[in-house]
C-alpha cells in the first residue's frame, strides 16, 4: 500500500505540465460530484483497480532523464494525507512535481505547496454557484481559500474553467473571469467540455469560438495569458 491510491497512469504526455514531458498519476477519490466529470470512475475513495506504488516508483526510476515532471491528478489528489510523502519521493528522484486540483482541501494544499513546481487549478463556477455544480455545501469558500493560497505562493500556475455544459452559461463564465481578475489571477484558460465519459446530455460539444472572441475583446487586458482549448 503506497502513500496515495493510484488508479491509473499516463506514462507520457506533453500537455499536462506546460513546457515539459511528464507522466500523470491519477489518484482515486474526490469529495465533489460535478455532473460533467469525465473521470467518474475516480470519484469513489476505493476503485475497482489500482497500481501498486512500488510499480509506479519503479517506472519513474526507469524514466529518469527521459521525463521532466510528474503530475498528480485525479480524482482529487489533496484528498489523501499521504500526498506529501508521495510528492517527496517523486521529488527526490529529480522530477519537477505538478498538481491538478479543484481546491477542496486548502489545508492540505498548503502542506504540499512547498514541494510543487506548477499547479493547474479548476475554477468551476461563479462563487455563488459553486454548490450547484459540486453538489457540496461550502465548496465555493474552500476553492477560493485554495486559490488565494496558490496565488500567495508565487508558484507558476494556470486557472481553468470547463465550458460547454448546462450548468455554466456564457454569462456565468464572464462572472468567473471578473471574480478571478479581482482576486489577482493572471493566467486563465477556458477548456471545452468533452462528452466522452459523462452522462448523456450533461456535456455538449459546444464550440468555444464565440465565447473566446468575447473574452479576448473584453478581458485580454485583465490577464497576462488568456487561452481557449
Amino acid at each position: 500500500m503506497g502513500p496515495v491510491p493510484i488508479a491509473g497512469m499516463t506514462p507520457l504526455t506533453s500537455i499536462d505540465y506546460p513546457g515539459a514531458l511528464s507522466a500523470v498519476l491519477f489518484c482515486q477519490g474526490c469529495p465533489w460530484r460535478c455532473p460533467y466529470c469525465h473521470n467518474p470512475h475516480l470519484l469513489a475513495e476505493r476503485g475497482e483497480s489500482s497500481l501498486p506504488w512500488n510499480e509506479v516508483m519503479a517506472f519513474l526510476r526507469r524514466r529518469r532523464g527521459l521525463l521532466d515532471a510528474v503530475v498528480f491528478s485525479g480524482g482529487e489528489p489533496t484528498l489523501h494525507e499521504g500526498l506529501v510523502e508521495a510528492m517527496r519521493q517523486v521529488k527526490a528522484m529529480g522530477y519537477r512535481v505538478g498538481l491538478h486540483t479543484a481546491g477542496p482541501f486548502p489545508r492540505r494544499l498548503a502542506e504540499v505547496l512547498p514541494l510543487l513546481d506548477w499547479v493547474g487549478m479548476d475554477r468551476k463556477a461563479p462563487f455563488d454557484g459553486y454548490d450547484a455544480v459540486t453538489r457540496t455545501p461550502g465548496s465555493g469558500s474552500l476553492a477560493t481559500d485554495s486559490l488565494r493560497l496558490l496565488l500567495e505562493s508565487g508558484l507558476p500556475y494556470e486557472i481553468r474553467t470547463t465550458v460547454g455544459h448546462r450548468f455554466l452559461t456564457e454569462e456565468a463564465v464572464i462572472r468567473i473571469a471578473e471574480e478571478l481578475a479581482a482576486l489577482g489571477v493572471r493566467h486563465y484558460a477556458l477548456q471545452a467540455c468533452h462528452p466522452a465519459g459523462t452522462p448523456m446530455g450533461v456535456c455538449e460539444s459546444t464550440p468555444l469560438t464565440p465565447l473566446a472572441d468575447r473574452m479576448q475583446r473584453e478581458y485580454s487586458g485583465r490577464f497576462e495569458s488568456l487561452s481557449c482549448r
